[in-house]
């Protein structure tokens, strides 16, 4: 049986007060809910709030799960639902941190080496954290659903309430749009270094 699904009966079947098992399961997912809120949301600061209200979220929600699907994506669900309310709520007010190693080591957001051999790590991560940010939040959201927390389209166009059409050429308008910004932006950084 899944490891988690074992704590998650355990959690079920512990006598109030009780919440050890509950307790592992925050502990093993929470890494990657902080991250992926932290990706959809842009302000670390909030990401750890949206995190916590997540886990809040799983403890009263526990006893719904069925068990159809694997826990991992019932927790994202919960996680993205609750980022994409977020959002919506504040509307133009969101940043995207990604000072985290694992955010900046996303495949899908990494960029090729070359342009950026002179620079560290933190300073790549900035640049892609900048550009990223700079992407509106109808092609940011998407890109960040489908590369970063690995959805499908299929997921995608059901959390964004979108046709599947719509959704591939959002997710590819996203990817287009970020190659672009950045190129332009390692251009810039690369130019007055030819200069001198």
């Amino acid at each position: 049986m899944d490891p988690d699904e074992t704590l998650v009966r355990a959690a079920l079947a512990s006598p109030d007060g009780d919440t050890k098992a509950f307790a592992e399961l925050v502990r093993r997912h929470q890494s990657a809910v902080l991250v992926n809120c932290r990706h959809l949301t842009r302000s670390r600061d909030d990401a750890e709030d949206l995190a916590q209200e997540v886990f809040v979220k799983l403890f009263f929600k526990l006893g719904t799960f069925e068990g159809r699907s694997r826990f991992s994506t019932w927790l994202q669900r919960i996680k993205v639902n609750h980022c994409l309310n977020f959002i919506q709520s504040k509307r133009g007010r969101s940043y995207v941190e990604l000072s985290e190693p694992e955010i900046a080591a996303a495949p899908e957001l990494r960029i090729e080496d070359g342009a950026l051999d002179a620079m560290d790590a933190e300073q790549r991560r900035a640049l892609i954290r900048d550009v990223l940010d700079s992407l509106p939040d109808s092609l940011r959201v998407p890109l960040v659903l489908c590369d970063v927390d690995g959805l499908s389209y299929a997921e995608i166009q059901k959390e964004l309430g979108l046709g599947l059409s719509a959704t591939k050429m959002r997710i590819a308008r996203a990817r287009a749009e970020f190659r672009a910004r950045f190129d332009r932006v390692t251009a810039q950084l690369e130019t007055p270094r030819e200069s001198t």
